[in-house]
């Protein structure tokens, strides 16, 4: 681990809850975790990824959309550099809260989510609260192609991480939910968090029709896979471009109750050192809460997307 990653880790970590990871072989295992998606990756140490390794992985990551590599020790610069081998990374959010945890060498691309509080400020964002489905940064043009979470400090119990697969949810659409959504778009809100909280500088939405964000095509087609996926983002203030309001309510709410069903989903449990990787084009992700007495600190890394394509159902 570099010097600036050891002065992050003492910083934020009490040095009761510091641990050491073995290194692992840089023999590839994937292993389908046996729920609607992802799979775990063994043997591989992500601080040193070679290209044929990288290929290996994007190639599970298009076949599985969410990977799980577990045991990894890594610094943030050494997330940053992983995390690249997927694509130009955007820089975190330039509030106070997320300046203040760049204390001890914490690059640019990396957004700190955390409910752990120095001299009574927040260090990063999120807190301990439930996060609500959605897809990151569906409220811009070009939403996030991928993210990737590390766990550097997990609480005993609750804060897992759920995600859907919405290929499959596409594809099990009843007959006349399918014809109702494919060539819509979705207005997709940009005035809160996924955690429900007001952005800074944001005013509350009065009027969802004329809320800040961007439009998406409901049905999008991945760029990579060419295979249709649901594009709903969130559905706080969401509105389907052009329908009455109660109409829009009523479409969305069947979607995303669909969408929100069990069989389309894994729940992930975080041990210290995991890192998940998983593709907002096709999937969507959740929180559970935790108490707020435990503390969990998590690095984050985002790539750049690129304009969303529309489906064309044949």
């Amino acid at each position: 681990m570099s010097r600036g990653g050891r002065r992050f880790r003492r910083a934020l970590i009490p040095a009761g809850r510091r641990c050491m990871l073995a290194p692992m072989k840089d023999t590839l295992r994937i292993e389908q975790t046996g729920a609607a998606l992802g799979a775990r990756v063994r043997g591989v140490d992500l601080s040193r990824v070679d290209d044929p390794t990288a290929e290996a992985l994007r190639a599970a990551w298009h076949r599985h959309q969410v990977l799980i590599v577990p045991g990894q020790s890594l610094d943030p610069a050494a997330l940053v550099d992983f995390s690249r081998r997927f694509g130009a990374l955007e820089a975190s959010p330039g509030s106070a809260e997320h300046a203040a945890g760049r204390q001890g060498g914490v690059p640019p691309e990396v957004w700190i989510i955390s409910n752990v509080r120095r001299d009574g400020r927040p260090i990063g964002a999120l807190g301990n609260r439930e996060a609500a489905w959605h897809s990151d940064m569906s409220y811009v043009p070009e939403p996030a192609r991928a993210s990737v979470l590390y766990g550097v400090e997990v609480p005993p119990a609750g804060g897992d991480t759920w995600f859907a697969d919405m290929y499959a949810a596409y594809a099990a659409l009843p007959d006349d939910l399918r014809r109702a959504v494919d060539g819509l778009e979705v207005h997709h809100d940009a005035s809160t968090t996924s955690a429900g909280e007001l952005r800074r500088g944001a005013a509350p939405v009065v009027d969802v029709t004329a809320g800040p964000g961007a439009r998406h095509p409901a049905v999008r087609r991945h760029p990579e896979t060419g295979r249709p996926a649901l594009f709903l983002g969130r559905r706080r203030n969401a509105w389907v471009v052009g329908y009455p309001l109660a109409e829009s309510d009523a479409l969305l709410d069947r979607l995303w109750a669909h969408c929100a069903d069990p069989r389309f989903a894994y729940a992930h449990r975080w041990t210290v050192g995991d890192v998940v990787l998983w593709d907002n084009r096709c999937v969507i992700h959740r929180r559970d809460g935790f108490d707020a007495g435990h503390r969990r600190l998590m690095l984050r890394t985002q790539v750049r997307g690129e304009p969303v394509i529309p489906w064309r159902a044949r």
